[in-house]
């Protein structure tokens, strides 16, 4: 697919050209769908860039963003874009030490806050953050009980809009810069979760953005009646790449929820033809079936369990190739229990659906393409611009995330036995290194090549990640262990959220592991077993015993030398604020292994 060689601010112009009258986004604000043009949202994205100038924002200067999904965020991306600035993004679930690293260590002196709560943890950090010059706050209530000192630094959303509308005359400058814009200029910083060590600023180019768009338009076989829910975090290029680049190239509709609370009631009234989530959130809406079918009267039970016997063995079968007996299988299936159940997780009208940016059981994704859930698996890293793998629609190895898109070129380096190396990538998508830190940029990009880190091998024409280079563990035996398969596999179970293998230089596998206390709530509920909180359901024997059998389960699907031989039951959720998880809920190993040193010793 042949894109026009634009950068997205000038695409943007481009839009609010040729697409007028088309609506780019719908927000959802107090129950209400309210939609905006591309002409409004290259409008306001001038008065707001207008606005930052007339604060001093400098040209290249560095503009933050923290917030919920939200049409202000795009604003304050495309506005920082239009006058020559970068944008960086900052999770809205970091605590305050993780906020004021980024801020300090990206050189930002505008940061975009979406309320008091995210505007506290900046001014906590003040003392730290000499380049801060401004907080402009999305939301302004509680905007009065800011001490004076502060007061002067805030300005509102609304304010900064204003300014850049009353200085029509600085429009010229909009152009200016524009026509001076080049797709080698950075548009973009992406701070990686730094599940190892502290985040790194991945330095996003426009040309990157551009290089990565025609290959995920073609696979995920997006046009421009595509509509979106956006509310995967914006600072996270997975989020970005759906929301901004392949709308901006194709002119497609993009819908903000009201909040991350709200997306399943939000998902039901958007009905999208494209949803992408995370494998937590598809854990999560089989959860929410399987406690749907634990509540529901003994024929509904029976019929869902008939159908889902029906249709696994279609999960991985092209359509083209159903036979008119399983055709006519499928239907009745899909007007007794399937269609209820695609009403029920809102995905009725997906024409695809995308799990990414961590690995997932391929129990999951079997369990949704039984239930006629188009889910397929991509691949990607902030540092590939997003998505460089994925499924085609009508070609799926449940277990492998599907071949490389176009303009993506591939090696397998040092391929043991096996055929398993390490997967490194070349292209324009290939990220422009990392922030201020030379050292680690020549590590990961060298003579062009990106080298991921991540161990595959291909399956079948398609690329399967066997783990993290660094993820993988050798037993005392000298086996070498791949700890996500075994994970993953343990986390198809409804009732387990997380598993944490300990297998490196040990006699045998381990694990640490976390209920899900939903499922294991309704579970106990059921068989009217009392409880309190997290901990006193978890020390229930017959909670261990359940978490004994669905380990079991796990362990008939894997190698003998994976099987987990003994586990420790997690008495708390794992916590972002402790530093087990990161914000993107990746699980920090090296922090989990020390904090629980004495429960793993235990276990041998």
């Amino acid at each position: 697919m042949n894109l026009p060689e634009l950068t997205l601010p000038q695409m943007l112009r481009e839009r609010a050209r040729q697409d007028a009258q088309r609506v780019a986004i719908r927000q959802k604000d107090f129950g209400i769908w309210k939609p905006f043009t591309w002409a409004q949202y290259y409008q306001r994205s001038c008065h707001f860039g207008l606005g930052l100038l007339a604060l001093g924002l400098p040209t290249g200067g560095h503009v933050g963003v923290i917030a919920e999904n939200r049409i202000e965020w795009v604003l304050a991306q495309m506005g920082a874009g239009l006058v020559g600035a970068v944008t960086v993004g900052v999770y809205p679930t970091s605590p305050s030490p993780e906020v004021a690293y980024v801020v300090g260590h990206a050189d930002i002196s505008i940061m975009v806050c979406e309320d008091q709560e995210q505007t506290d943890k900046v001014l906590e950090a003040l003392a730290d953050l000499p380049r801060l010059q401004k907080i402009i706050v999305m939301e302004t209530k509680g905007l009065r009980s800011f001490a004076p000192e502060h007061r002067a630094l805030i300005s509102t959303f609304d304010e900064v809009e204003a300014l850049g509308r009353q200085n029509q005359a600085a429009e010229a400058q909009i152009e200016q810069v524009l026509a001076q814009q080049t797709l080698d200029d950075i548009g973009l910083m992406i701070y990686t979760s730094g599940s190892t060590g502290k985040p790194k600023g991945a330095m996003i180019s426009w040309r990157n953005m551009r290089g990565v768009a025609p290959g995920i338009i073609e696979r995920l076989q997006l046009g421009r009646d595509t509509s979106h829910l956006s509310y995967l975090p914006l600072c996270h290029v997975a989020e970005q790449m759906l929301t901004t680049f392949c709308p901006l190239y194709l002119g497609s509709t993009v819908n903000f929820g009201e909040s991350i609370r709200t997306v399943q009631e939000d998902l039901r009234e958007v009905a999208p033809s494209m949803f992408l989530g995370v494998p937590r959130i598809w854990e999560k809406l089989h959860s929410a079936i399987t406690i749907k079918m634990l509540e529901t009267g003994p024929l509904r039970r029976k019929l869902y369990q008939q159908a889902l016997a029906a249709c696994t063995p279609l999960a991985e079968k092209p359509r083209s190739q159903w036979t008119l007996t399983e055709r006519l299988g499928y239907a009745w299936h899909y007007w007794l229990v399937l269609r209820a159940l695609q009403n029920f997780i809102g995905l009725r009208q997906a024409k695809v659906a995308l799990t990414g940016a961590a690995p997932i059981a391929p129990d999951v994704v079997r369990f949704f393409r039984s239930i006629g859930v188009p889910l397929i698996e991509v691949y990607g890293l902030t540092e590939s611009t997003g998505m460089v793998t994925g499924h085609r629609l009508d070609d799926v190895i449940v277990g492998t995330v599907g071949p490389v898109i176009d303009g993506v070129q591939y090696r397998i380096a040092n391929p043991d036995d096996s055929g398993s190396g390490e997967f490194q990538i070349h292209g324009d998508m290939v990220f422009a290194g990392y922030y201020k830190n030379p050292e680690a940029t020549a590590q990961t990009i060298q003579d062009g090549w990106l080298h991921t880190g991540d161990v595959v091998r291909e399956v079948g024409g398609q690329i399967k990640i066997v783990d993290r280079l660094k993820d993988i563990m050798i037993t005392a035996g000298g086996k070498n262990l791949t700890p996500s398969e075994i994970e993953n596999t343990m986390k198809a179970s409804p009732y387990i959220k997380e598993c944490i293998v300990v297998a490196d230089g040990r006699k045998y596998v381990a694990a640490l592991v976390q209920i899900d206390m939903e499922t294991v709530g309704k579970w106990a509920e059921a068989r009217r077993l009392a409880f309190t909180h997290f901990r006193s359901l978890v020390e229930m024997p017959e909670v261990r015993q359940l978490v004994q059998d669905e380990i079991a389960t796990g362990n008939a699907k894997l190698a003998q030398v994976s099987h987990i031989r003994k586990f420790h039951l997690l008495t708390k959720e794992l916590d972002h604020d402790d530093g087990e998880v990161t914000a993107t809920m990746k699980v920090r190993r090296s922090s989990i292994y020390k904090t629980y040193a004495a429960e793993i010793e235990a276990l041998y």
